[in-house]
């Protein structure tokens, strides 16, 4: 099944939702247009029941350069209101890719600067060809890397961020890999199988567990263990144990059968 965007291609196959950004002409960069169709494709897909996971890829040779440079040169002229409503454009395309309850794999065949390494940090599982750079730009144009940095500073850390946001240097996908924003960094040759085994992994496993267990890394993640979220987790097993699928899952291990989401 294929959705019809603009500039994006997007379609589904075997629980396996896959959004190409469409632009290879001008390196997948943004414009107002690509920003809407990603945030809608996204608040799409992610209350589609026939989707189980979500492959963002880039067509061409680079993944995304960031912002494009006619819409770069008509945010010179905004007023203060007319930027702030275009930054929360972004920010709010990049909460809709980070926040959908699909499991993400960013497929990364090319190169991905500024916005578009934000991209890529929005999600859950980053496969990369090795020979892919990533870099943080914006400060070479006088600029910081605002609406991204939610992302990019929980994907490579604190102290990678402090460096690479503000010396702007390109590095290179084995100290992408390194730093723990690539999850794997393969050939570019194997990068569609390793996706594609990563893909049908997701797809395997209980719909509802992989939605809470995404949820439950970002509401856990840098919170203290304190009370309160010591009762949150064992809360949240609880329920889980009690829904269709988790005693579905459980009987079905115990009783050497195939689980229902997979019949």
């Amino acid at each position: 099944m294929t959705m019809q965007y603009e500039t994006l291609l997007v379609d589904i196959a075997n629980h396996t939702a896959t959004v190409t950004l469409n632009r290879p002409d001008v390196r997948n960069a943004f414009n107002e247009t690509m920003i809407a169709e990603v945030r809608a494709a996204f608040e799409s897909l992610g209350e589609r029941d026939d989707v189980r996971a979500i492959v963002l890829a880039g067509s061409g040779k680079a993944f995304c350069a960031g912002a494009d440079l006619n819409w770069m040169r008509k945010m010179a002229g905004y007023s203060d209101a007319e930027n702030r409503a275009d930054a929360m454009g972004l920010a709010r395309m990049l909460a809709a890719v980070y926040r959908c309850p699909k499991p993400v794999i960013a497929r990364v065949q090319g190169d991905a600067y500024a916005g578009g390494m934000g991209l890529v940090c929005t999600a859950d599982i980053v496969v990369a060809a090795d020979t892919v750079n990533f870099c943080l730009s914006e400060a070479r144009l006088g600029l910081m890397p605002a609406t991204i940095a939610p992302y990019v500073i929980r994907a490579l850390g604190e102290q990678a961020s402090r460096r690479y946001f503000v010396t702007a240097e390109a590095f290179d996908c084995a100290t992408a890999l390194r730093l723990g924003l690539v999850s794997e960094a393969v050939s570019a040759a194997d990068l569609d199988a390793t996706v594609q085994r990563i893909a049908q992994t997701l797809c395997a496993n209980s719909p509802n567990a992989v939605r809470e267990c995404k949820q439950l890394v970002q509401d856990v993640a840098s919170k203290p263990i304190d009370d309160a979220l010591i009762a949150d987790t064992a809360e949240r097993i609880a329920r889980i144990r009690a829904s269709d699928e988790g005693r579905d899952g459980v009987s079905s291990f115990l009783e050497k059968r195939t689980p229902r989401w997979r019949a």
